[in-house]
């Protein structure tokens, strides 16, 4: 994960800056995502297949997603200023998943089921269709904020993105999800940045406690198309946990060398969490290229059970946990950069808001989470170790290797897991490529060792 800086953190927070525009500022990207792996998916799965082949229709997916985002000043004077902006994203895919791939890559599509001869998804056994999907196409508004600034305090109200260390738009795949929330921020103490936000809703299918999700259920098993899903099916917005949430941050480097951040979260009537982080940037300090870093994560969930009788009780029962990160972090300039991190989750429940509910999502901040199979080293009772090192190679193109071993207790039944990673990837203007590989090895789970799987993706995107 890289090092963040105080002012990265406040320009994440509110977004395309809504400081100082200049008049109407229109900005936005163009991006294909493909996917292919040797482990079942999708229609491999309806087919009963446990493995597919890579790069054939059944076991690859592909999405295109268009983002176009316009922000503008409102008003400017000396008492304050005002700001607003809106974001809208297209997700398509180009008719993709009737020629090349069988899987789209998003959540947000929406899908119809019918016979495989009315969809062309027709199944290998002789005479026998499979029950094809016609996926439908998605768009929606991915922000509409208004903000105001007097003195050093800012106020952004709307739909936005938000990057919290329990709460943030995760941005690695096809589609985004954002929250209607109410933000403000000030900068009034030296070094400091205060936060405060209410979040009352969330297209996201990740968040604790989140409702709706994906609804591509093309075939019997609910089996899903989407193998990377992150938004609610056509982009929609639904309560935030069970009646929205609160958060409060402070990030401060009065040492230069040092960012420490704490923040607290309340999800109303689900659970009420905090995050400590502290990052040190050794360089400062006069070992150059030395940075370490510590995180600390606790969360009480609420929870109810029966305790008997014809109209049994409930009963609240708390159940709380922990995690912690450690990481060290060493640059050689123009060479590489190593990173070694480990994280161990307490045996009681799993760590964080955003715990495994649908595969492909469930990312953390941790310094230990996976290049792609998120949601394992959050569990209960795991440790976790990672590996990164990045280098770019005769400014020809960026490389990266990730390894991340995760060490799960047998008795949760969630399995062991290696994954090694390799991508690749060069910028040319406004047109940014990556090529990753992504080998996965689960260990047993209840007791059945897993095969290992083998994933080639490609990422595409135009900046404009």
């Amino acid at each position: 994960m890289k090092f963040t800086k105080m002012s990265l953190v406040a320009a994440l927070l509110i977004g395309s800056s809504a400081f100082a525009l200049e008049n109407v500022k229109v900005s936005g990207d163009a991006n294909l995502y493909y996917q292919t792996t040797d482990g079942a998916s999708g229609y491999d799965k309806a087919k009963g297949r446990t493995s597919g082949d890579l790069f054939s229709k059944d076991s690859s997916a592909a999405d295109v997603a268009v983002n176009l985002n316009v922000t503008a000043d409102v008003l400017s004077n000396d008492l304050v200023s005002v700001s607003a902006g809106a974001g809208y994203t297209v997700l398509t895919t180009l008719g993709l998943e009737n020629n090349f791939v069988s899987n789209v890559v998003g959540g947000a599509h929406t899908a119809t089921t019918g016979t495989g001869a009315d969809y062309g998804q027709v199944d290998t056994a002789p005479n026998t269709p499979l029950g094809g999907a016609k996926v439908e196409n998605a768009s929606w508004f991915k922000e509409a904020w208004i903000a105001a600034t007097s003195g050093k305090t800012t106020a952004k109200l709307g739909r936005m993105a938000l990057d919290t260390p329990l709460a943030f738009t995760e941005t690695w795949t096809a589609e985004q999800n954002t929250f209607e929330a109410a933000v403000v921020i000030n900068q009034d103490i030296p070094d400091t940045i205060l936060v405060g936000a209410y979040v009352g809703n969330g297209n996201g299918t990740e968040g604790f406690g989140q409702k709706g999700g994906s609804n591509i259920n093309p075939v019997a098993g609910d089996i899903s198309l989407a193998s990377a899903a992150v938004v609610n099916a056509n982009g929609k917005f639904t309560t935030y946990g069970q009646a929205g949430a609160y958060a409060a941050g402070i990030i401060n480097n009065s040492v230069k060398a040092l960012t420490v951040q704490a923040w607290y979260y309340d999800v109303t009537h689900t659970a009420n969490a905090y995050w400590l982080q502290a990052d040190l940037d050794a360089s400062d300090l006069g070992v150059k290229g030395l940075v370490l870093g510590a995180q600390y994560s606790g969360i009480n969930v609420y929870k109810t059970v029966n305790v008997g009788g014809t109209t049994p009780l409930i009963k609240k029962k708390d159940v709380s946990s922990g995690v912690y990160a450690v990481m060290a972090g060493y640059t050689v300039e123009d060479m590489a950069t190593i990173k070694l991190a480990y994280s161990s989750v307490d045996k009681d429940h799993s760590a964080g808001f955003n715990t495994a509910t649908a595969a492909g999502t469930a990312q953390s901040k941790l310094y230990t989470e996976a290049w792609w199979n998120y949601g394992k080293v959050t569990q209960a009772d795991t440790v976790a170790y990672n590996v990164t090192v990045t280098s770019p190679v005769n400014g020809m193109f960026d490389l990266g290797a990730y390894y991340t071993y995760v060490d799960q207790a047998k008795e949760t039944g969630a399995g062991d897991m290696t994954e090694f990673t390799v991508t690749a990837g060069k910028s040319y203007g406004p047109l940014d490529l990556t090529l990753a590989y992504i080998n996965t090895q689960l260990g047993k789970k209840n007791g059945k060792t897993q095969d290992a799987t083998n994933t080639v993706q490609v990422y595409a995107t135009v900046n404009f």
